[in-house]
């Protein structure tokens, strides 16, 4: 576990300077990016609670990622989106090789939560997460539409005005993708220690 946190210090340190370096700080608004951090810190710390609600988060997004990404290398399109600027010639190579952080991330996950233990109280945490940063996700370069805080990924389109749009966008993080990521994760891995 000792190397680990010496990983997880090191990949938080590199993370935070190149990506903060090329994207800019208001990048740190995006959920994969927060969820990075968090694991970071979660894994450093041996915190339970903050891994759990970053699996809870990161676990069906990075997989869709994945799949965004080996679909578009095979097909030539995206599936859903959101890999686009991995063939973005504005920034280094480089750095877009180090978002294939979404490919290591499940195991990583899951595999730190069979030794710490899944905190169930992770939902409820991530839940609280997600709804701040969709609402800061509004007023941080709108034009980038993080966390589809202006327009699904799914129709590209508002659904209302833009509380109902974040009300619904927040409904589908935590009742399609969060609870039942929790329900699995509460029935695959052992409860965390008290």
């Amino acid at each position: 576990m000792k190397l680990l946190r010496v990983g997880a210090a090191l990949w938080l340190v590199t993370f935070v300077s190149v990506y903060a370096w090329v994207y800019g700080a208001a990048n740190f608004v995006r959920l994969c990016d927060i969820a990075v951090i968090l694991t970071c810190l979660a894994i450093m710390r041996g915190s339970a609670l903050l891994l759990s609600s970053q699996a809870v988060s990161s676990l069906v997004v990075d997989i869709t990622w994945d799949l965004d990404l080996v679909w578009r290398l095979a097909l030539g399109r995206h599936l859903i989106g959101g890999t686009e600027y991995m063939w973005d010639p504005r920034y280094p190579l480089w750095v877009r090789l180090m978002s294939l952080f979404h490919v290591a991330w499940p195991p990583l996950l899951v595999l730190t939560l069979r030794r710490l233990g899944y905190d169930r109280r992770g939902f409820a945490l991530q839940s609280a997460i997600a709804a701040v940063v969709l609402v800061a996700s509004r007023f941080v370069l709108p034009g980038e539409n993080l966390n589809f805080a202006f327009r699904d990924p799914f129709f590209h389109r508002a659904w209302g005005p833009a509380p109902v749009h974040l009300a619904l966008t927040f409904a589908f993080l935590a009742g399609v993708v969060y609870w039942p990521t929790h329900r699995a994760l509460q029935r695959l891995l052992p409860a965390a220690h008290a």
